[in-house]
């Protein structure tokens, strides 16, 4: 890491840009800041404040839900936008020494936005890590290094440039980052093949509390185990993640089939969707589609490791209630494969998986995991409640195969052996919409209302999917009792290692959030 003092005009033709927007009031020393990340050659052209008229497009760039860019809400003193490893390093050791609260961004997708707003703390800086996207295939040893600023969808194409047998069990929306993608766990339509992309991670690089970058042997397993799966900005900046690549084959089969919800048949898909070959994994979409009656619908949609011939016998034999024929199913790539899974036609280019586009709508998101198969009469009451929300989304996700085989302790993610699908609840708005607070109440109404038909003791949560309804942090700090509340929702029995390895990590807290792991004994 360098260590050259810049000139002294440097440094005032820093401090006169970044005056405007530090206030007296301010923690962050604006001097000593200057004077830290100057002698670490943080360049200017890396670093954004309010008063810069890049401010708001870099902040918005990467900000996939525009209801946290509003002008309500809290904004950061500064971005950082590192263009290197030791950028980030100097970025960790400035904050730490001069106290300032930093949060890190790499897909800006979280669903509380913890990784740009804070709502605990303040002020606060982002440390946005764009730039860090570079993707390094090696077919030779089946694996990839990919830097966490880097999508899945640029990790999908930079995977197919090299090789059209070869794949990787990562989420289905192209713009999401690498980073907090995996620090979650992970999951897309090769799960029940491969399981999550945190199960086929197999080292990483890490900036840790003293600013120092580790990688797995470094690290020690026990934070390598913390840092897959359980959630992001709780033990360091990720850097970038070595992935181990899987086997696909050449043809890949997929069909999506709509139809008027029939309760019978969506109860059938539940007692056969978790038992079905592991390499189809199968998911309904339930929705409106027709606005002005109302009507709800279920999206029937498939994804098989292999030809349509053997596809036909595989729903023949197990699911022969879809009704499906040989018509109904599209052989492609695995590549294609992944743009068909986010509802986009088979024939689009595969430059679509290079967009990074920020979304144009809002929306609130929660999840549930399903052990039994949920009664009729309670599907029916699903298609009452959702007719009543605007533009609302049910997706059922079928688990089994691999992740029944994986046990729940092998990364923070616990919900695995046992879980016959996983729900995630959805109500979108567009840009501008009063109301907000409506969308809100149906959710939180309809997921009180699923709460006798889905995981118990605890009702199980996935941490990729953020919700602060579930309990937050306090300012600075927050006791593993509190946090426990939503901690073994997220975590299970693992919470309690996740905490132990916290404590070990960083102790004073340094790297937190509205939900992140707390140390069991806070010191500074």
């Amino acid at each position: 890491m360098n260590s050259i003092i810049s000139p002294s005009m440097y440094i005032l033709s820093i401090l006169f840009l970044l005056s405007a927007s530090l206030t007296t009031s301010s923690p962050i020393q604006q001097t000593s800041l200057i004077q830290c990340l100057s002698q670490h050659s943080i360049p200017l052209s890396i670093i954004y404040t309010p008063n810069n008229s890049s401010f708001t497009s870099v902040l918005e760039s990467r900000a996939q839900l525009p209801r946290f860019t509003e002008p309500s809400v809290p904004k950061p003193e500064l971005i950082f936008t590192p263009l290197s490893e030791s950028h980030v390093q100097a970025a960790v050791i400035c904050s730490k020494e001069l106290g300032i609260h930093m949060r890190v961004r790499s897909g800006g997708h979280d669903f509380e936005g913890v990784s740009y707003v804070s709502i605990i703390e303040s002020p606060f800086i982002v440390l946005d890590l764009t730039y860090l996207r570079s993707i390094s295939v090696n077919i030779n040893n089946i694996s990839a290094w990919v830097q966490v600023g880097a999508t899945l969808g640029e990790l999908y194409y930079r995977i197919a440039e090299k090789s059209n047998v070869h794949g990787f069990p990562a989420g289905i929306c192209p713009t999401v980052g690498v980073g907090g993608h995996i620090t979650g766990g992970g999951y897309g339509i090769l799960l029940r093949k491969y399981g999550l992309a945190a199960d086929n991670v197999i080292d990483a690089h890490i900036v840790d509390v003293n600013g120092r970058v580790l990688d797995r042997a470094a690290m020690g397993e026990d934070l390598f185990w913390a840092i897959r799966g359980g959630g992001g900005g709780s033990f360091g900046v990720i850097l970038s993640w070595k992935i181990k690549l899987v086997a696909v084959p050449e043809t890949v089969t997929v069909f999506s089939v709509t139809k008027t919800l029939d309760t019978k048949l969506l109860y059938r898909w539940q007692q056969v969707a978790d038992k079905l070959d592991e390499n189809l994994l199968t998911r309904v979409l339930m929705r409106v589609t027709n606005t002005s009656e109302r009507i709800v619908t279920t999206t029937y949609d498939g994804y098989f490791l292999g030809g349509a011939d053997r596809l036909v016998q595989v729903m023949q034999e197990s699911f022969p209630e879809l009704g499906l024929t040989r018509k109904d199913y599209s052989e492609t790539s695995w590549i294609q494969s992944t743009i068909f899974s986010y509802s986009i036609p088979l024939n689009t280019s595969l430059e679509f998986l290079l967009l990074r586009n920020a979304s144009s709508t809002s929306f609130e998101g929660k999840a549930d995991f399903v052990r039994e198969p949920i009664p009729e009469f309670a599907l029916e009451e699903l298609r009452k409640r959702i007719s009543e929300e605007d533009d609302p989304l049910i997706i059922w996700t079928a688990y089994g195969g691999m992740m029944n085989r994986i046990p729940e302790y092998e990364t923070p993610f616990p919900h695995r052996k046992g879980t016959m699908y996983k729900f995630h609840y959805f109500t979108n708005w567009p840009k501008g919409d009063k109301n907000v607070a409506k969308h809100m109440s149906w959710i939180r109404s309809l997921y009180n209302y699923m709460t006798p038909y889905v995981s118990k003791f605890p009702r199980g949560a996935y941490v990729n999917y953020r919700d602060f309804d579930l309990g937050i942090n306090n300012k600075g700090n927050t006791s593993v009792i509190q946090a426990s509340v939503w901690g073994v929702k997220y975590f299970k029995g693992n919470f309690q290692r996740l905490v132990k390895v916290k404590t070990e990590v960083d102790p004073g807290n340094f790297f937190r959030h509205e939900q992140s792991i707390p140390p069991l004994v806070f010191k500074r």
